[in-house]
């Protein structure tokens, strides 16, 4: 009974000091995650203004030109992947990489070629493992993006999207990542940003959206087709700035819950093997009684 004493005594030790660092992750996690939801909000009022600027040229505008119009013979679709660079976050990373093979079947259902560009380390491994090809990849920075690592994912598809398709160009651009509604919420989705959707509403369902009574009046100098074609750039670069934050948001939100869950699947195995400790120990005590009380009455007998 001393040794099985002694291997509860051990787990119990190990199970707190797993608890430990659960722990502590958690609340890393938790300060990490109100810095990335500050930045968030920081950026939404930029996104709102670029928005507005595109939808007047695009409603002020004759030619549409590619970056708007749809291509009826589409080849090939760059598929940008944002999963995480670390793991302890549940299936965070997972469900991205199954949204990720859905947009896929999709694609070469329609007869298009996708071409993968890949962010965090989970993604690029997970492509690596089964041989498939990445047509560019980034990785160290999920957790805390900049506007710099935005860029040069923007401009590596970009350069791919203005590139012909008979040369290895991409006729649209299709980005997955999660969507962050709030602490319990995480929502995986896929958003084409180029070629940008036209969608046509009335006056007033275009107020409601864009959370304004008048729609703001712009001069266009030269024309509303140049302004179009310098602000789609700088819209790509924002659509996947804005992307990696609620990433990085989600991230840290689904590695805290990860990790609370972790915390007290521990607690409660360290109250389960206190119980079969103390059980261990009392039938301990118990057996040595009876071998003195028998002891005793031998002795008596003789």
């Amino acid at each position: 009974m001393g040794a099985q004493l002694r291997v509860y005594r051990r787990r119990i030790k190990s199970v707190q000091s797993t608890k430990k660092i659960t722990k502590a992750m958690e609340l890393i996690a938790s300060s990490r995650f109100v810095k990335a939801q500050q930045r968030v909000e920081a950026s939404l009022p930029y996104t709102q203004e670029l928005l507005r600027a595109i939808s007047a040229a695009v409603s002020h505008g004759n030619s549409k030109g590619a970056l708007v119009s749809e291509v009826e013979n589409r080849k090939r679709a760059a598929v940008i992947l944002i999963t995480s660079d670390r793991g302890l976050a549940g299936a965070y990373s997972s469900a991205i990489i199954k949204e990720g093979e859905g947009l896929n079947a999709l694609l070469k259902e329609e007869g298009v070629t996708p071409e993968h560009y890949l962010v965090g380390r989970k993604s690029v491994g997970y492509y690596k493992f089964r041989e498939r090809k990445i047509a560019n990849s980034w990785t160290g920075f999920t957790d805390q993006p900049t506007y710099e690592d935005a860029k040069r994912i923007a401009a590596a598809v970009f350069e791919a999207f203005n590139t012909p398709t008979a040369e290895g160009g991409v006729d649209e651009i299709h980005l997955v990542y999660t969507h962050f509604v709030n602490m319990a919420v995480q929502e995986v989705r896929v958003r084409r940003i180029l070629p940008v959707e036209i969608l046509e509403v009335s006056k007033a369902e275009a107020s409601e959206k864009l959370d304004t009574k008048v729609f703001p009046l712009y001069d266009f100098e030269p024309s509303p087709e140049a302004v179009l074609k310098a602000l789609l750039p700088r819209y790509v670069e924002n659509m996947i700035y804005t992307a990696l934050l609620l990433a990085a948001a989600s991230e840290h939100a689904a590695r805290r819950r990860a990790m609370k869950s972790a915390s007290d699947n521990a607690e409660e195995l360290i109250r389960t093997l206190a119980r079969q400790a103390n059980q261990a120990r009392q039938a301990e005590i118990t057996q040595e009684i009876s071998e003195i009380v028998g002891g005793a009455d031998a002795l008596a007998s003789a």
